[in-house]
This record gives C-alpha cells, structure tokens and sequence, in this order.
C-alpha cells in the first residue's frame, strides 16, 4: 500500500472547470450507500449521473439523490460502462466480486467496505488526516482502489497529531466502542429486535452478533459470529499507522461493542512527558473537523449529539494520581465521518479523469 506523496499539485474544482462525471454507488440502499449519496449531494459533487447499484433485497427500491428520485438496479457489469467514479459501501464479498468490473470499465474505486486495503498499490486514506500533516495529494492517472480510513483511526489519528504539538505523548491508551451500524442495517436491526425481545422474555436473535449485546457490553462476539472485534482492532491499528505515520505514537487499543446504534465513542488516557496544561491543550485541539465542548451540558460529547455531525466532539478530564496524564472523551458520527472521507477522496481523484468531456 502506498502512501501520500508530499509533492504540492494545484487543486482547481472541477465544478469550477464546467467537467461532470458519472458515478455508481454499490451498496446503495445500505447506510453507507445512502449516507454516500447525501454527502455528494451535499459538496455539490459535479455529478452529471449518479447510479444506484445494490442486491436482490434492494432493486427497485426509491432513494432520494439530491432532487431525482432514483430506482436501485441490480449490479450487472454493465452497469459500470462510462462510469468515472465507483463507491463500494456493501459488504466485504460484494466488493470483492465486483470492483474490477469496475475497475476494468475506467472507474476510479473508493472503498467503504475495507475488503481492499491489500491489494497491489491501495492506499488507506483521510483527507482530515493527510492535511493536518501537510501531505498533498499527487494522483496516479491510473489510480489504484481507495480504501476508506476507518472512522476511529481517523479519529484517533487526528486527534493524537494535535496534542502532540503541545508536548512530547510517552504513551497512550484507547478503547473505542463500536456501533452497531457499522454492521450495516442487519446489526442494527439485530440490536433493536434483541431489545424488544429481552423485554418480552422471548429468545434472542443472533444471527450476525452471535451474542446478547442488548443491554450488554462486550469485547467479544460469539464463536459462530463471522465477525471478529480482534479482526477489528488490528484494521483499526493498520489505519492509525498508516495516517499518522511515525508523528504520533500508536496507542494499545482495546475495542468494545455497547449496546449503542450508532456512532463511535473513544475513551482515551494520554501520558505526556510534562504536566498537562488544559487550555493550551484544548485550544491545540480545536479547529477544523474537532469541537472541545465546553461547560454546558448539550455540548458534551456523546453519540446522541454527534447524530448528523461533521465534526468530532472532544471533551478534556484531568488525571488526579497523574499530573502529566489527561484523558479525551471523543464521539463522531461514523457514517458521517466515512462518507465524508469517501466523497473527498474522490473530489481528489477529480485529475485523473478525462479531461472536457464526460466519458
């Protein structure tokens, strides 16, 4: 996997430029795939055609795409002719089956499902990331696929490289709870009914957790579960690494699953090498992509106040037995957070298509 190169290339809209492109989005009826479509929607992305891709359970389903209402059709590789850009937010085989039909047809790949971070020349990214290290983006003209950062290592990766400007970090520790939507709609669905269940006394679905997480918290899922939190740690410690690179120390990560739908929480405890200076740290935290909440009560952050959020919500808690320690409360919206990183690495793939014309 490639890295970002530190060359400067200028950067020109291409809405600026009167260019359109046509874009296909696989997995469109999961919450990625719409979350995908709300974000082009959004930037304004310069989308002459947006192209709706999806499995059997989805066709012919109606989705909003900016003003259109589009129906999901079935993905066929024909339907990657003439497409420019190709978001994968299905599941990991779904992918794997398809993105080099896509690949093959011209179509730059961007890679919500992480089914691609090993293959030849993908690179793991986030633009949040790679412009608070100064990293400018020099593109291929035949890029190879775009893996999607994880939205906790982004969040990790980002927060770690501000407060390491105000002092040197001799360790850190991170738990992330993890949301059940980042199962897709069948881990929450699964969540939701093994709560009414519990309050019925009836027997409890386990079909994709293979465990009780209703009103349960645990670090591992059950052996029948094709998922696999200690898979999921390594993921997220492979994206910390290759955002944050040597500026930032890796941190030993623990990851949980709460019974929570939605949006990661991090708990993390920093030891600095001097004693921690709250306001100088705070403000070093604060500004694009980061909110420190301050001393009212809705703005501190949790997963209800980060729903449809942009930003990371950050709060600061001294360590009492430890003058150089402090811990971070962080909460993102993770669909959020992957959307907008999808979007914008494809807005920085925008050179390396066509010029003038619409393919």
């Amino acid at each position: 996997m490639s890295s970002p190169s530190k060359v400067a290339v200028p950067s020109v809209s291409a809405s600026a430029r009167g260019h359109l492109y046509r874009v296909a989005i696989v997995g469109a009826g999961t919450l990625k795939g719409k979350e995908v479509a709300e974000m082009l929607n959004e930037r304004n992305f310069p989308a002459v055609d947006v192209r709706l891709l999806d499995d059997d359970e989805s066709i012919g389903q109606l989705e909003a795409t900016g003003d259109e209402i589009n129906f999901i059709q079935s993905v066929r590789a024909e339907q990657f002719t003439k497409m420019d850009f190709t978001f994968f937010a299905a599941d990991v085989e779904c992918t794997r089956q398809n993105w080099k039909r896509a690949r093959d047809a011209g179509s730059a790949i961007v890679d919500l499902s992480g089914a691609l971070e090993q293959e030849p020349g993908a690179t793991i990214r986030s633009l949040w990331v790679e412009r608070e290290r100064g990293q400018i983006w020099q593109p291929d003209l035949q890029p190879a696929p775009c893996v999607v950062a994880h939205p906790a290592a982004v969040t990790l990766a980002l927060l770690l490289l501000r407060v390491r400007k105000t002092g040197a970090i001799r360790s850190a520790v991170a738990t992330v709870f993890e949301p059940a939507s980042e199962q897709g709609q069948r881990g929450m669905d699964e969540l939701h009914q093994q709560t009414v269940n519990l309050l019925s006394f009836q027997t409890l679905p386990k079909d994709v957790f293979d465990t009780q997480v209703a009103f349960n918290m645990v670090a591992r899922y059950g052996q029948n579960s094709k998922l696999s939190l200690d898979s999921l740690e390594q993921r997220v410690r492979r994206h910390y690494q290759k955002l944050a690179g040597t500026e930032a120390p890796l941190p030993a990560l623990m990851v949980v699953q709460p019974p929570v739908f939605h949006g990661h929480g991090l708990a993390i405890f920093l030891e600095m090498a001097q004693a921690v200076d709250q306001g100088k740290l705070s403000q070093a935290l604060s500004g694009d992509h980061v909110t420190v909440a301050g001393e009212e009560e809705d703005s501190q952050p949790s997963n209800v106040n980060t729903a449809g959020q942009a930003n990371i919500l950050v709060s600061l808690k001294a360590e009492s037995l430890r003058p150089n320690g402090v811990w971070l409360w962080a909460a993102v919206d993770n669909l959020r957070v992957a959307a907008i990183t999808a979007v914008e690495c494809a807005e920085s793939m925008i050179a390396t298509r066509p010029v003038g014309k619409i393919q």
